[in-house]
C-alpha cells in the first residue's frame, strides 16, 4: 500500500510518500490512520487531529470507514479551499 502525504502532513511525517504493509486487521481508512499514527512521533503529530486530514483512496475521496486493502494508493492532505 502506498501512502502519499501532502502539504503540512508531509512536513510533519518527514516524507512525501511511503510504502507500508499494515497488519491484516487494518481494514478501514480510520484504522490505517491509527496504525500510521503509532509509527513515529512525526506521524502522530500529523494525524492527531483527524478533522484536519482528508483521505483519498485510489484518487477518490473517502471517509474513515472506507475499506482499504493491499495495493491501494492512499493520499492524506489538509482540507482544500478554492475561490
Amino acid at each position: 500500500m502506498k501512502v502519499l502525504y501532502f502539504a503540512w502532513l508531509r512536513q510533519r511525517v518527514g516524507v512525501g510518500e511511503e510504502t507500508v504493509n499494515p497488519p491484516a486487521d487494518v481494514a478501514t481508512a480510520g484504522q490505517l490512520l491509527d496504525w500510521l499514527a503509532a509509527k513515529s512521533a512525526g506521524h502522530a503529530e500529523a494525524l492527531k487531529n483527524r478533522s484536519l486530514v482528508r483521505i483519498a483512496i485510489n484518487q477518490e475521496f473517502a471517509g474513515l470507514d472506507a475499506p482499504v486493502k493491499t495495493g491501494d494508493e492512499i493520499a492524506l492532505f489538509p482540507p482544500v479551499t478554492g475561490g
